[in-house]
């Protein structure tokens, strides 16, 4: 499969989706996104508490979401 097929078929079942189950996905993949994020912010501040890391990536949150 190319990934234009593939991007295809996701969006063929995105389609299939309620509204429900897209909301879903789109908070797994959130949730995904802020895991990575707090790997890497450990790994660059590897002494911060846990309430430092949070503090830390609602910044850069902040900084993507311009917020």
């Amino acid at each position: 499969m190319t990934p234009e097929e593939a991007v295809h078929f996701q969006v063929l079942r995105y389609r299939q989706m309620t509204g429900e189950e897209r909301l879903g996905v789109a908070l797994r993949l959130h949730e995904l996104a802020c895991s990575l994020a707090r790997e890497g912010i450990r790994r660059q501040h590897p002494t911060a508490s846990a309430d430092e890391l949070e503090d830390l990536l609602h910044r850069r949150l902040r900084m993507v979401t311009g917020a």
